[in-house]
């Protein structure tokens, strides 16, 4: 079944442009340097309904922002990597879509680990709490993710890596997989990714970071996993697009917000 992978956004935590930065990549005139926080939407025309699906991985803080230039008119499902502030403090505003689905085939399903359920509980304590009155809250239901969940014939397996001490996940969904937010990807992992044909890495920077891959880190994995196309996203102001790009293999990339990408699921 044929799909797209589109990049919502390729930023980190700060974004880029980062507020009070006036190195060379922040004052680019690049459209491709403008990063928001990570983010990908995964979208394709179920065989059954003839209808457009559509999964959206993690809803940072700009993620009303990137669902209109997108133009994203519904959810169907949403995957949590893990609940740090620049992957899940847009999951208000799935509000207005969640209304519409809510009328057509319930809440929309939230899938995230339990300990990421905890703190999206708590964060949003108005929207989850069984004692909240909130009229316009989120018509969303949190369901505890399992080694493999299926949204509407398109199956979605999680893929354990770690971002520092903290175990979180990745995500298989047919020949492409997305992991952002890794410093190590354990060996039972690397198996799983194994006959992947896209590949998404976060690449944070060349400099080391104790929960953040380097380029030259997610090139070697890329290597190893051996896909015919890496894009690399969760990417900071040291890695300008152009310059960056040249030093690259041909079958490796900076993507770009807004960048889609054909695949299979």
């Amino acid at each position: 079944m044929q799909a797209t992978l589109t990049f919502l956004g390729t930023g980190t935590s700060m974004g880029v442009p980062t507020l009070g930065c006036a190195c060379a990549v922040c004052t680019s005139t690049d459209p491709r340097d403008c990063r928001l926080r990570p983010s990908v939407l995964v979208s394709w025309n179920d065989p059954e309904t003839q209808s457009q699906r559509t999964v959206v991985i993690d809803t940072g803080p700009d993620f009303r922002e990137q669902a209109l230039r997108a133009g994203i008119a519904h959810v169907d499902a949403v995957f949590y990597t893990h609940a740090h502030a620049d992957h899940v403090l847009g999951m208000d505003d799935l509000r207005p879509v969640s209304f519409t689905a809510a009328k057509k085939s319930g809440p929309i399903p939230l899938y995230a680990s339990l300990d990421t359920i905890a703190i999206l509980m708590r964060i949003f304590d108005y929207t989850f709490s069984p004692d909240a009155t909130y009229i316009n809250r989120a018509r969303v239901e949190l369901k505890s993710l399992a080694a493999h969940t299926s949204v509407h014939g398109a199956d979605f397996m999680r893929i354990p890596v770690m971002h520092g001490d903290l175990e979180i996940s990745g995500f298989r969904f047919g020949s492409a997989a997305y992991l952002t937010d890794v410093s190590a990807i354990p060996e039972p992992s690397l198996e799983l990714l194994k006959g992947v044909d896209v590949l998404v890495l976060s690449a944070l920077r060349h400099k080391p970071h104790p929960s953040h891959a380097t380029l030259e880190q997610a090139l070697e994995w890329a290597r190893k996993i051996g896909a015919r196309q890496t894009w690399f996203t969760h990417i900071s102001h040291d890695l300008g697009h152009q310059e960056t790009n040249r030093t690259l293999p041909e079958n490796a990339r900076l993507a770009w917000d807004g960048l889609s990408v054909p695949v299979t699921l």
